[in-house]
């Protein structure tokens, strides 16, 4: 299974980090989605989008600052994280629901995809 996510790294509150996650035939599908682990916490739901991008869901949390979006002839789906903040400290991680699913889940279970996360540090 090929989702590898990158583009993590340490930032300031208040600053940017772009992820990419690049997929492979078989795991970039019609609804991809991100995903959060903090230590001690249970995984979360980021973001997910459909195939042509107009069916889209954010947490809460994230929602007015972060944005998702796909390059389907890449095969890549990003996450652009603006106004980090010390609670978005995590493992982000990039998942896929399965080929022929169209509909958007928050259920981390139903994303039978899932790749290896890159660490997002936001320091105060």
């Amino acid at each position: 299974v090929q989702l590898q996510a990158s583009g993590g790294g340490l930032v300031q509150a208040g600053g940017s980090l772009r992820l990419s996650c690049a997929a492979s035939e078989q795991t970039f599908n019609n609804i991809m989605g991100w995903f959060r682990q903090a230590p001690g916490k249970e995984r979360e739901f980021v973001a997910a989008i459909s195939w042509n991008g107009g069916a889209l869901r954010y947490a809460d949390s994230v929602r007015g600052r972060f944005t998702i979006s796909r390059d389907n002839a890449k095969k890549t789906v990003y996450l652009q994280m603006n106004n980090l903040k010390p609670e978005d400290t995590a493992v982000y991680y990039c998942a896929s629901r399965p080929k022929a699913v169209t509909v958007i889940s928050t259920t981390p279970a139903s994303y039978t995809n899932r790749g290896q996360g890159t660490l997002v540090t936001v320091s105060s």
